[in-house]
């Protein structure tokens, strides 16, 4: 008898259908074919013991399954559940008449409980996509899936439930989520805010500028200075998202398998902060079977470098085409997937190893030399790419025992939604670009070209301070976000002077420091 089960391979942040057909003959073998990897192959041992422990018949007649298409590798335990279900309908233990209508997943234990898998939300909108009238999924895993509209969700257990839903002796309740009311609940809860930060105006008003305009920032300064506090504050600042980035987003982290049980939908922007010692493959994404790495589940979000000349260089390196491009691509001698990587970098890190150079009360004890080499473990190419650049001081002693907050992060949000609102309507026709940190040189051109007087004062700080080209495209995208700031449609030159104060770290301007 032959019968067919519908799965799903997830490669990237999509889904593929994989029809499992399941033949039983004459005979005592069992052939599993379709490119299968090793944990595929092991769900043999696994389906046994979960069916005997349920007191269900294993068959003893050969057995032949083949997953299809047979060119698309199938990794993971995700398969145990629509095998085992396979094999219970060729043998007749399972009524095979409505096996067309799901799409099923899930991995088994040996008695017989389903266990949670990764990449559950592409799989459920592919379910959706194909037609399936609904998905059967780890009970863990439910609320996730619930999210997409117009597919019936069955959260399980134990595989008996799967079998009697199959063979009529009961009926499976839908997993039903309110993807908007939760969306929208969530929104406005923040752990940390601006109102606890006293003094440091100006690190205040670079990172209001970063967030407006997404761009990527760099905060230098001594131990203590506030550096790491204000970076995970800088969330609170972001536009809120939209349902399509929260989705988008929510993808990434179920193919990560960093979803929780009860989190269904991703309501806040990523705030990634990694340690210093995380390897390339750890950052960008990668490996024998491609994982998203934390540039990609900081997608739509933030990703804090602390103590950035404390990285590898070779992981600092492989960062620089994402941070162009906005995406990651990983290839494989078979394949290769593709996963999004917009994300809005804030690194910080000390002026010298002693982290006391430059300090106003105490003294640098690093030998000569030992400041610049600090300095350039961060690569001029990489250091171009970062559009902000911020020196922090330490906040005396009144501002630290001042009791009035300082400004909630509510108001600077909204002058930050405001200059994205602009930034919207300006590149509503413009194909993947939704900030000014986005402008590529056309609309550069287009949208960011300075008057006579602030061209001269441009010429006069790429003479001074020797900027590459690329610094001088980042100067004018941040002196356009801070034009949308101030609602003006032109870029002023005090526009311009604080779009190049906010240069002043510089290679060459640091070599004139020291």
């Amino acid at each position: 008898m032959l019968v067919k089960v519908f799965g799903a391979a997830v490669q990237g942040i999509e889904a593929t259908l994989i029809t499992i057909e399941v033949n039983s003959s004459k005979g005592i073998k069992f052939m599993l074919v379709g490119l299968p990897d090793a944990s595929v192959k092991e769900s043999h041992e696994r389906i046994i013991s979960a069916l005997q422990v349920n007191n269900y018949k294993v068959p003893r007649q050969q057995v032949v399954i083949n997953m299809s298409p047979a060119d698309i590798r199938k990794e993971g335990t995700a398969y145990d559940l629509p095998l085992a279900i396979g094999i219970l309908a060729t043998s007749e233990q399972i009524k095979a008449d409505k096996l067309g209508d799901y799409l099923i997943m899930g991995e088994l234990s040996l008695d017989g409980t389903i266990l949670p898998i990764k990449g559950v939300l592409p799989i459920a909108i592919k379910a959706r996509e194909l037609g399936f009238r609904g998905i059967i999924l780890p009970k863990k895993n439910g609320r996730e899936a619930a999210v997409v509209n117009n597919l019936e969700v069955y959260a399980v257990e134990n595989i008996c439930e799967v079998i009697d839903f199959f063979n009529e002796k009961v009926s499976l309740e839908p997993t039903i989520v309110d993807t908007r009311a939760e969306f929208e609940q969530s929104q406005q809860t923040f752990e940390f805010d601006f109102s606890d930060v006293k003094g440091q105006e100006n690190v205040k008003r670079a990172l209001e500028v970063a967030a407006a305009g997404g761009h990527n920032l760099i905060m230098v300064g001594p131990p203590g200075a506030g550096k790491s506090m204000m970076a995970k504050r800088i969330p609170s600042i972001l536009p809120q998202f939209t349902l399509h980035e929260a989705l988008e987003t929510t993808k990434i982290h179920s193919v990560a398998g960093r979803m929780g049980a009860e989190t269904s939908l991703m309501t806040q922007r990523p705030f990634r902060s990694p340690h210093h010692t995380i390897s390339d493959v750890a950052l960008v994404g990668g490996g024998a079977y491609p994982q998203p790495g934390e540039i990609s589940l900081a997608h739509n979000g933030v990703l804090f470098l602390d103590e950035l000349p404390e990285f590898s260089r070779n992981v600092l390196e492989v960062m620089r085409q994402p941070l162009e491009d906005r995406k990651i691509n990983i290839s494989r001698s078979k394949f290769s997937v593709e996963y999004p990587a917009s994300f809005m970098l804030v690194s910080s890190m000390n002026p010298c190893p002693c982290g006391y150079y430059n300090h106003p009360d105490k003294e640098c004890v690093c030998p000569n030399g030992a400041v610049q080499k600090y300095l350039n473990k961060i690569s001029g190419p990489l250091l171009d790419r970062i559009d902000i650049h911020i020196e922090i001081i330490p906040v005396p002693f009144e501002k630290i025992s001042d009791k009035r907050p300082g400004e909630a992060s509510n108001s600077i949000r909204e002058r930050v939604v405001k200059a994205r609102e602009i930034q919207a309507v300006r590149f509503d026709k413009e194909d993947g670009v939704y900030s000014n940190a986005q402008m590529t040189p056309k609309l550069l051109a287009k949208y960011a070209s300075p008057d006579s007087a602030g061209l001269e004062l441009l010429k006069t700080a790429m003479d001074r301070f020797n900027l590459s080209a690329r610094a001088y495209d980042r100067i004018l995208k941040v002196s356009r976000t801070i034009a949308d700031l101030d609602c003006s449609e032109n870029i002023l030159s005090k526009h311009l002077a604080e779009a190049i104060n906010y240069r002043n770290l510089d290679r060459e301007t640091w070599a004139n420091k020291l």
